[in-house]
């Protein structure tokens, strides 16, 4: 969902771009690219030049993004409605990090070699 995100808010629009701002290794992001064009998620289209492929989300990667920054905005509410400000400040930075091993274990899993 992150990148759709970025890809559908314009941040992003090249596979390169989107490696360094979701912080994995270009591999990582190409197989992600790949299983999301695969589900009709997101399309590869013609960049400036033939070395460069753009990257759009599709209209049922639009709706699914949607459906899905909905639900996170009502999850919020929720939270909002238990936690104090500074417990919602500690909750947000606790969910970085732990997205930040996450990635750092995927990346990591894909440079070992095969046995």
């Amino acid at each position: 969902m992150l990148a759709l995100k970025a890809i559908g808010h314009g941040e992003v629009r090249s596979q390169a771009a989107l490696a360094e701002r979701l912080l994995v290794d270009p591999p990582a992001v190409s197989r992600l690219v790949d299983r999301l064009v695969e589900d009709g998620l997101l399309s590869r289209c013609e960049g400036q030049d033939r070395r460069c492929v753009r990257l759009e989300v599709t209209e049922p990667g639009r709706t699914e993004l949607a459906v899905c920054l909905s639900e996170m905005e009502r999850l919020e509410g929720d939270m909002r409605k238990h936690l104090t400000v500074e417990e919602m400040k500690t909750l947000h930075q606790l969910l970085e990090k732990v997205h930040s091993v996450v990635l750092q274990a995927d990346a990591s899993e894909t440079d070992e070699p095969a046995a």
